[in-house]
């Protein structure tokens, strides 16, 4: 943490976070939750990203879905940094589902899983956060309608794809927000601001 530039965690959010890194190593092995295997990768390439990630969230949000959640990133990272937002895991494999049902019972994490396609929630969200998701433009159109009025569209992405998903999220959605992600000169967040349309 403190080599990435953020502040250290408490004892006990760290050792919550250590547990999730030992049940995302284990499990690695068996669904290919990351294309990265080691614990340092993991650590610095997920989880610190995501804490990264979870930081930067407004402060006002209170609920948040984690659009194609995997292996539960930034999801998992964002419920253990900011208990105050209740987050949604939408994850449409089986196996990465129960996978996540797992972390949340060793953790003690009270988010919820949502096993199937995200497109079948009829719930809208503050914020809806997308971070390597398979068809990313194709995903990001589809999380759209999810995204709350006045509510925020969160893109986990890299610098040569932010402007191609921009334009998936449509015109509706304004870009306030681009910041780098820690330790990465390509790997970039950006938020969407939703307009607020009046009727």
């Amino acid at each position: 943490m403190a080599a990435a530039g953020l502040t250290p965690l408490d004892e006990k959010t760290a050792s919550r976070f250590l547990d999730y890194l030992s049940l995302f190593v284990r499990w690695n092995g068996r669904l290919n939750l990351s294309a990265v295997h080691d614990e340092e990768g993991i650590l610095s390439r997920h989880i610190i990203e995501s804490i990264a990630f979870a930081s930067e969230l407004p402060p006002e949000m209170r609920t948040l879905l984690d659009f194609g959640s995997g292996a539960g990133l930034p999801g998992i990272p964002i419920a253990l940094c900011r208990p105050e937002i209740a987050v949604t895991l939408g994850e449409s494999q089986g196996k990465k589902a129960a996978f996540l049902q797992e972390a949340l019972r060793v953790l003690g994490i009270r988010a919820q899983v949502h096993a199937g396609r995200a497109e079948e929630l009829h719930s809208v969200f503050d914020c809806v956060v997308l971070r390597a998701v398979d068809k990313m433009p194709k995903a990001v159109a589809a999380a759209v309608r999810l995204v709350a009025p006045a509510g925020w569209l969160a893109l986990m992405t890299t610098t040569g794809e932010l402007e191609r998903l921009k334009r998936a999220a449509g015109k509706e959605f304004s870009w306030p927000i681009v910041k780098p992600l820690t330790g990465s000169s390509q790997r970039i967040v950006a938020f969407g601001s939703r307009f607020n349309l009046q009727p």
